[in-house]
């Protein structure tokens, strides 16, 4: 299917804006004195509600096939070895490893599906893995071998999500994603159960902005923009995500990014710019 510029425009605004509201999980994470996975379970919870309500406004039916279980299945996935990774290696290391994800959408779209890079594209991954990798270049250390692996994991199956929410169609897509954070849910939930849990206002505000403002309203800027930007553009342009989480620490914490991580930001920026500029990923990488 063939877009319009403007189509195209303001896909990769929503992108945009998406890896943005991502990029305060951090802040207001750091606040909720619970299991990690009671988190990441009770924010799923309110996001799959935002999901849902917008499903309704819609006018779209849930769907339930291979595909959106696929989808589902892959997004829970990615977002509990997401926080098991943070738990088990440095904040650090689960941020660059989890971004390995362009790599795995072109190694998965080639493998797979036949599809065909261009040399800009494939520069630009590499710059913007390179960029990432600097940006935090002071914080990485070996780390847990297993927590790394886990988090490295975390970029595999972020990349299936991008290729299998990409390719579905509208009703397809947004069943998908309401089906990985309801699946979500179910597994972070019964934390809360086999652990403190404290019940304030503050926590309890967090959770609200983490599940409505942090991932659902997001994710359905995600699934509006990946009907049009290609998986690859997708995750490329949501590698601006952890480029703002310092930004964020510096306005709320006075913490300054240091001299490799403004190197490694400008790199991420200007490498996506001008890829999405010249019209990178114009067409879908893969059909699943």
């Amino acid at each position: 299917m063939t877009h319009t510029a403007k189509q195209r425009n303001l896909a990769i605004l929503q992108m945009a804006m998406c890896a943005g509201l991502w990029s305060i999980a951090g802040i207001f994470i750091k606040l909720i004195p619970w299991h990690p996975m009671a988190i990441a379970g009770f924010r799923s919870l309110l996001a799959g509600a935002v999901v849902l309500v917008y499903i309704k406004i819609r006018g779209w039916r849930f769907v339930l096939n291979k595909q959106t279980l696929l989808s589902g299945v892959f997004l829970c996935i990615t977002f509990c070895t997401f926080v098991v990774a943070n738990k088990l290696t440095t904040a650090a290391n689960a941020i660059v490893l989890e971004f390995t994800s362009p790599v795995f959408i072109v190694i998965l779209s080639v493998l797979l599906f036949g599809q065909k890079f261009g040399r800009a594209d494939l520069i630009t991954v590499a710059l913007t893995l390179g960029g990432i990798s600097l940006f935090f270049f002071d914080q990485l250390t070996p780390g847990g071998m297993i927590g790394n692996f886990v988090a490295l994991s975390a970029g595999l199956f972020q990349a299936c999500t991008y290729i299998f929410v990409g390719n579905c169609h509208d009703n397809d897509r947004m069943s998908g994603i309401f089906i990985g954070h309801i699946l979500t849910a179910l597994v972070g939930i019964p934390f809360a159960f086999f652990s403190e849990t404290a019940i304030a206002p503050l926590p309890v505000l967090s959770i609200l902005v983490l599940g409505i403002l942090q991932l659902g309203i997001p994710y359905v800027l995600f699934g509006e923009a990946s009907r049009v930007c290609p998986p690859l553009m997708c995750s490329l342009i949501g590698a601006v995500e952890p480029l703002l989480n310092p930004v964020w620490v510096f306005l709320f914490d006075g913490e300054r990014p240091g001299t490799w991580a403004l190197v490694g930001g400008v790199i991420v920026i200007v490498t996506i710019t001008l890829w999405c500029m010249h019209g990178g990923g114009t067409t879908k990488e893969a059909t699943a």
